[in-house]
Order: C-alpha cells, then sequence, then structure tokens
C-alpha cells in the first residue's frame, strides 16, 4: 500500500465513521489495528503469538481490537506463519515474521509455547526486553522457548541452567518457568481470588473478588518466587468446568495416603515483577497463567478476565493512572474471523 493510497483509505474511513482500520501492508503475515480516540492513543502494544494449544492465534486479536477501538492503543499481532502456505500455523515453531515492530513497540505481550525461533527473530524480542518498556507474559509464555543449543539465545529456553538465568526467560523475565499443573488439566477451572497483598493495584480497578474464571487449570508456580513479585490474583482450583463449580476440596492419594488440598496453598495465577536486562533499564512485567481455550471455550469470554489484561496493558505502558473506574472490554465485531489454517492479510471485518 503506497502513502497515497493509505491517506485515502484513512479519508473514507474518517468520512464514513468507520473507527478501526485493519492493515496487512503489501500483503505481510500479519494484522495492525490502528488506534481509535483514547487514553493508549499514540502508544504501539506488539502481540507475539505463536502455541500449540490454547489458541493465541485467537485470543490475542480479539484483546488487540478491544484495545485498539475502545482505549486507543495502536495494535500489532504476528502470528506463527507456516513458511510454506503463508497460514497461521503454530506447529511451525521457528517463524514468527513481523517481529521487526517491535522497534516501536512500548508493550510486548507474548503468547507463545516451545518455540525455537531464528536468531535473526530472536534478536528483536531480547532487543526490546532489554529497553526496559512493558512486558506482558500469558498463559504457556512461562516456557516461550524451546531453543537449541545451537542458538544464540539458549540461555532464554525454558529449561535453562545457565548461572545466574537458571529457567531462562519464564523464570528470569516473567517470574516462573513452566513446572506442572496444579489444578487437573481439562477437568479443572480456576476461579480468581484477589490476594489480599493486592487490595487497591490499579490493575485490578474494576474487577470484583471472584469475578475471574477460566476453564484453563491452575499453574504451579514455585512458592515463594523471585525476589519483588506481586501476586494479583490466586487461583482457586475448581472441581468441575463452570463458574458456578465449588472450590476443590483436600483429598486422601490413595497410593501414599497423604492429604492433598490443591486450594492449600493457593497458586498465583497474575503477578507484576519488574526486570532489569544488561542495559540496567528496569521493566514493568505483568504475568497471568490464565487465557487458554479448553473444552470448545475461551478464558476470553470472562469479562473479568479481559478486563485484567486491558488494565495490565495500561500499567504496562505506563497509563495506570488512566486505567478507567471500569473499563470497556466489550468484543469488537459479531465474531472474532482468525483461526488457524488462513493467511492473515486475507482476514476480512
Amino acid at each position: 500500500m503506497n502513502h497515497t493510497a493509505a491517506k485515502i483509505i484513512l479519508l473514507v474511513c474518517a468520512v464514513l465513521g468507520i473507527s478501526q482500520l485493519t492493515r496487512a501492508e503489501d500483503g505481510n503475515p500479519w494484522v495492525v489495528f490502528e488506534g481509535k480516540e483514547g487514553p493508549g492513543k499514540g502508544k504501539h502494544v506488539v502481540f507475539v503469538t505463536g502455541d500449540d494449544e490454547y489458541h493465541s492465534e485467537e485470543g490475542m486479536p480479539l484483546i488487540a481490537r478491544i484495545l485498539s477501538e475502545r482505549h486507543g492503543f495502536k495494535c500489532t499481532v504476528l502470528f506463527a506463519v507456516n513458511k510454506t502456505t503463508g497460514v497461521i500455523d503454530p506447529n511451525t515453531q521457528d517463524n514468527i515474521p513481523g517481529l521487526e515492530a517491535l522497534g516501536t513497540a512500548d508493550v510486548m505481550v507474548v503468547f507463545t509455547r516451545f518455540r525455537n525461533l531464528p536468531d535473526a527473530q530472536m534478536k528483536h524480542i531480547i532487543d526490546f526486553i532489554d529497553t526496559g518498556k512493558g512486558i506482558l507474559g500469558l498463559r504457556t509464555a512461562t516456557h516461550a522457548f524451546n531453543l537449541k543449543s545451537e542458538s544464540g539465545y539458549k540461555k532464554y529456553t525454558w529449561t535453562s541452567r545457565e548461572p545466574g538465568f537458571e529457567g531462562g526467560f519464564g523464570r528470569q523475565v516473567l517470574g516462573e518457568t513452566w513446572i506442572n499443573h496444579w489444578g487437573h488439566h481439562g477437568a479443572q477451572s480456576t476461579r480468581g481470588l484477589i490476594a489480599k497483598e493486592a487490595a487497591g493495584d490499579p490493575i485490578l480497578r474494576g474487577i470484583k473478588d471472584g469475578e475471574i474464571w477460566g476453564t484453563t487449570d491452575v499453574y504451579q508456580v514455585t512458592l515463594p518466587m523471585l525476589p519483588n513479585v506481586k501476586p494479583l490474583v490466586m487461583g482457586s482450583v475448581l472441581t468441575g468446568m463452570k463458574p458456578e463449580d465449588a472450590a476443590a476440596p483436600a483429598v486422601e492419594d490413595p497410593k501414599s495416603k497423604k492429604t492433598i488440598d490443591k486450594n492449600n496453598p493457593m497458586m498465583p495465577v497474575a503477578w507484576t515483577r519488574t526486570y532489569t536486562g544488561p542495559s540496567g533499564k528496569a521493566a514493568r512485567v505483568f504475568t497471568t497463567t490464565m487465557g487458554g481455550a479448553m473444552s470448545g471455550s475461551h478464558d476470553w469470554d470472562n469479562e473479568g478476565l479481559r478486563r485484567l489484561l486491558v488494565n495490565a496493558t495500561y500499567w504496562a505502558a505506563g497509563l495506570e493512572d488512566k486505567i478507567p473506574e471500569k473499563a470497556d472490554v466489550a468484543p469488537v465485531g459479531a465474531e472474532n474471523p482468525f483461526k488457524r489454517g488462513i493467511k492473515p492479510q486475507d482476514v476480512k471485518f
């Protein structure tokens, strides 16, 4: 798309009252949602997706559209793309085109799983991490990278044992790497309870205790966690896959005869911390182990979780004083057209 054509499209959109412009410029396999008016105007959020389990390629465009349409943020969404067919393909673990967009980003949102990206692509991610700008990690971002020995960024892999960087990107940047499922995967959903020490935190503005719910189970994390970690939301393991289900009771393990109580201790499912890289610049980091899709349902169907991520984006961008009392997080459009097996640049709204 040349500059003149872009101006014409913007003018037409303004005349017709179209508030959101979606671009896949020059056939590139990513999508850009230009920000409408709002507190986030002038801020750029880049979503890095690519997981073969929890459909980040669907959930992150949904959140990006909310942020751009209702809050003014410019949002770029990147996908794992098949190098032969050009379609969204989370099983392609070594290709996320468009990471150069991080060069102008204010916030990076990572929702990847076991990616083995080439150094040329990883460099953009690592360079961003060291800028001191905001970082959000979702669900499998705790084990975002599974880099091979030839990678120049091997220490960022989830199993890293490099002294001083054990646990890689997940542990050192976000606050935790992958350990295990705490709730029963696919059978026990999660209710989010506000951590006592988080009362009044701006990221929780407009969110009631117990309002957050999702079908994805609670992840196990190390307790206590890394220094300067502040738990925001604790994950109550439920007996089933409905929001009205009760908290799972303590049970006796038939083998060990020991009592197992998945709600004591209760694991954090959302927290904040700061990460300081080699540059000495401290980045605001928000992590949640929620955000997936199970049993045909997205965690993002839950209004409380959508509000949590929208608020966290404001906070990561340094706009915590602009977080609304109750942020508008209504989905944009009748349906979400992004899915596996299509080319991002072919999506129509």
